[in-house]
């Protein structure tokens, strides 16, 4: 199913791969640990840049490589988590995070309004209207975003490989675990987050509003971040991508 490598372009907020496959858009919230300026890392938050607080490791080669596999589009957000969050709800208290692993983030210690509007229309706002203008040029999309996540938690092994997160579509998300279990990932529901929690956001939003199907792929990291394995996760993902969403033959 490789369709080749695909057209990139890329703004101060979202990088967009193009791609004739119009059924499907992969989006990456978490994509990249990039603060553009004129923000910097304090030297208090230095410890953090790189780490899984500040971006999804491995996620944004995961999605480059479904859509070329895919031929579909793809958008990645070009900044980090800590500067604004695109995969939570405006409200979310964890927008603008402040702290980790008990330590407070001095990038974040003191949002005031003005501080908050230049992040959200500079950066969140962009993301979310280039993905409504992907969805309003592919009538047929369903959207599947894809996130990965620590293998140890607060000192709790994962065991989970792949969960598949779902708010609205419990049977797409079963389809799609099974065919990932059937190719020999351990794969489970809303695990380690959940999408009725509000931690599928951002495909929940846009999926609601144009009655479109969504899940979110959360990935462990140590499988993200390794070659030898990576391959193997991308050809499970995309047949199952082509069993459940394009209901081809397994």
């Amino acid at each position: 199913m490789s369709r080749g490598q695909r057209q990139s372009e890329v703004d101060d907020a979202v990088e967009e791969i193009d791609g004739d496959e119009r059924r499907l858009l992969l989006t990456c919230e978490h994509a990249s640990l990039r603060l553009p300026a004129p923000w910097r890392w304090p030297d208090e938050d230095r410890w953090i840049v790189g780490t899984h607080w500040s971006f999804d490791l491995g996620a944004a080669d995961i999605t480059r490589e479904l859509a070329g596999a895919l031929g579909c589009p793809a958008l990645l957000a070009r900044f980090s988590r800590l500067l604004v969050d695109p995969n939570r709800d405006p409200a979310s208290p964890t927008l603008f995070r402040g702290d980790a692993e008990g330590s407070a983030l001095a990038l974040n210690a003191a949002i005031d309004d003005d501080e908050r509007e230049r992040r959200l229309s500079g950066y969140y706002h962009p993301y979310h209207q280039q993905i409504d203008r992907a969805l309003a040029d592919s009538p047929e999309a369903a959207i599947l975003s894809i996130h990965t996540f620590t293998p140890v938690y607060e000192g709790v092994e994962r065991t989970v490989e792949i969960g598949v997160l779902y708010d609205r579509h419990p049977e797409l998300a079963q389809a799609f675990a099974r065919e990932l279990r059937r190719r020999g990932w351990r794969s489970a529901l809303n695990d380690p987050y959940s999408g009725h929690e509000g931690f599928a956001y951002s495909p929940e939003r846009h999926g609601a509003e144009r009655q479109r199907p969504a899940l979110e792929l959360e990935i462990r990291q140590d499988i993200a971040v390794d070659s030898q394995r990576r391959p193997g996760l991308v050809a499970a993902i995309v047949a199952a991508v082509g069993r459940v969403y394009f209901g081809e033959a397994a």
